[in-house]
């Protein structure tokens, strides 16, 4: 099966020849793998090498003149390194466009610290209208790519080499999927967390949702769900920051008595490369971390 990086780049030279104006900004990261559609579509296929804030200023210009950007790199290159051309380029002047990483949290260990950037999501928090797409599965990823490019506004779509077994309906704007319905509390496994969620909840009367978009965060269907339940606690299981959303989930239970626990990556830098496994282990997110911590956290 091909990876999420691999999809995108096939779904993305195929939209080159269906949408006139989409574009797709590089920097050098997987520059190989859209060397085809760069000798057919030469003006719209663009590697600017490895200055990032250019790549995203690149796009954003590139949006004003009424182009649709898909902006590419690794995840600490397109949203830490640039954070301000984002904020500026795109936000400030309120253009849309898509970015893409890959090699989030873990994703490739031997790279070091450099190349993880655990808190994508929790800094694209800090801005106003981006949509935010973490999807678990190849063919997610191809399908909320392909929803993005049809639209104007600001989406981040973050790819992993971590992924679930089996793909499942996902749409932008259907909110978060009920996979699985208990009583005593409700888990949200986020993207590729899905499989490892459902492996620790085996045997637990818990709800599990399943959440490919984050942002906007699916309030409702959160309240719905912890409402349903015997006691209103809510365990969100990100791969990425630990915490990123629980503020969003605790906006979602104002009205109602509720505890949330955020589980995902630590803030501590593991210092050892090791393998995405491992790093899984470290943080907790494998099954065993995982069931260990949700059912502690879940009241008896």
């Amino acid at each position: 099966m091909d990876t999420m990086r691999d999809r995108f780049i096939s779904t993305a030279s195929q939209l080159l020849d269906e949408e006139p104006r989409l574009a797709v900004v590089l920097a050098d990261i997987s520059a190989d793998g859209f060397a085809p559609a760069r000798r057919t579509h030469p003006d719209r296929v663009i590697n600017v090498g490895i200055p990032e804030q250019l790549l995203v200023g690149a796009g954003a210009g590139l949006a004003l003149t009424g182009m649709r950007p898909i902006v590419h790199t690794f995840a600490s290159f397109l949203v830490e390194r640039p954070f301000e051309q984002v904020k500026l380029d795109f936000g400030h002047q309120d253009v849309g466009g898509i970015l893409v990483s890959a090699a989030g949290s873990y994703d490739w260990p031997a790279g070091g610290f450099t190349h993880m950037a655990p808190g994508d999501v929790a800094l694209l928090d800090t801005l106003d209208g981006w949509t935010v797409h973490v999807p678990g599965h190849p063919d997610e990823a191809d399908a909320l790519l392909r929803e993005a490019v049809t639209g104007d506004d600001r989406v981040y779509v973050r790819l992993s080499l971590q992924e679930n077994r089996e793909a499942r309906r996902v749409s932008g704007g259907s909110g978060f999927s009920v996979v699985r319905e208990g009583r005593r509390g409700t888990v949200i496994a986020v993207g590729p967390m899905l499989d490892n969620v459902l492996a620790a909840t085996e045997g637990l009367d818990v709800t599990v949702l399943y959440a490919t978009t984050v942002r906007p965060f699916d309030a409702e269907g959160v309240r719905r769900a912890a409402g349903a339940a015997t006691n209103a606690d809510v365990v969100i299981v990100e791969p990425y920051l630990a915490g990123t959303s629980s503020a969003a989930a605790g906006e979602a239970l104002m009205d109602l008595p509720h505890r949330v626990l955020g589980l995902g990556v630590g803030r501590a830098e593991l210092r050892r490369y090791g393998q995405m496994a491992e790093h899984l282990t470290a943080h907790g997110l494998d099954p065993r971390g995982l069931r260990e911590r949700i059912s502690g956290f879940l009241r008896p």
